[in-house]
């Protein structure tokens, strides 16, 4: 019987590598290799902060190093990061949304949000100004946009660690959409206060097939064994 191939985790906006570390360790648990990466200027990243493009490629980089394929895990914006990454480096086994952004060609995140019906989520009162092109969230805020079912350590223990966020990454188009031919699945989150169950259905008709959670917007933190056991399947 062959090893499961590795897990590549992408994490969101504002966060960092440091997000998946109860969801590796779950992973390692069944005999799973993950690896999670920071984006450029986020978590430990000494890298300034970029742009969806230089987000995609830096993901590639990675992606080269690998001995073989890997599932490719992206968590809300890291959709989007996932999304070009694969139009450009197809050699993939699995595309997986986690409540995550799945564009098609020629679409960007405030491009879908704005051609969809309008939802109020938390994470829109959470959104503020920061240093100079970025975004930054309100500390008072995000825990109900984001991790409404973690227990309060956890939560403090991430709002710490979250750092600016660049427009432009929200404003650029991905360059193809290749679930055509890459197999994915999309993970819907009922309760999610960030991205809206109505816009998670919208995208999750795009892949491939659909499962569902009954969790906040970050099951990685407060349902972790249950990603687990879907992405182990996807490894296997």
């Amino acid at each position: 019987m062959s090893p499961p191939h590795p897990i590549l985790l992408v994490h969101g906006a504002w966060h960092g590598a440091w997000c998946f570390s109860a969801l590796q360790h779950a992973l390692d648990e069944r005999g799973v290799a993950s690896f999670a990466i920071d984006l450029p200027g986020h978590g430990s990243s000494t890298l300034p902060l970029g742009d969806l493009y230089g987000d995609a490629t830096h993901v590639i980089d990675v992606l080269t190093a690998l001995p073989t394929p890997p599932v490719l895990v992206g968590h809300s914006y890291g959709g989007a990061v996932i999304t070009e990454v694969a139009a450009r480096h197809p050699h993939l086994v699995h595309l997986v949304y986690l409540a995550a952004f799945a564009l098609d060609e020629g679409e960007s995140v405030i491009g879908f949000l704005v051609g969809q019906p309008r939802v109020d989520v938390a994470l829109n009162a959470a959104i503020q100004p920061g240093p100079a092109g970025c975004t930054v969230l309100d500390p008072a805020q995000a825990p109900r946009a984001l991790y409404g079912d973690c227990p309060p350590q956890v939560v403090a223990a991430a709002l710490a660690r979250l750092t600016p966020q660049p427009v432009a990454t929200f404003e650029q188009t991905v360059t193809g959409s290749p679930r055509t031919a890459l197999a994915s699945t999309y993970v819907r989150c009922l309760r999610d206060q960030a991205v809206h169950i109505v816009h998670q259905d919208v995208m999750a008709a795009r892949c491939g097939s659909t499962v569902t959670l009954d969790a906040d917007h970050s099951p990685f933190l407060s349902q972790a064994p249950a990603v687990a056991d879907l992405l182990a399947g996807l490894a296997a």
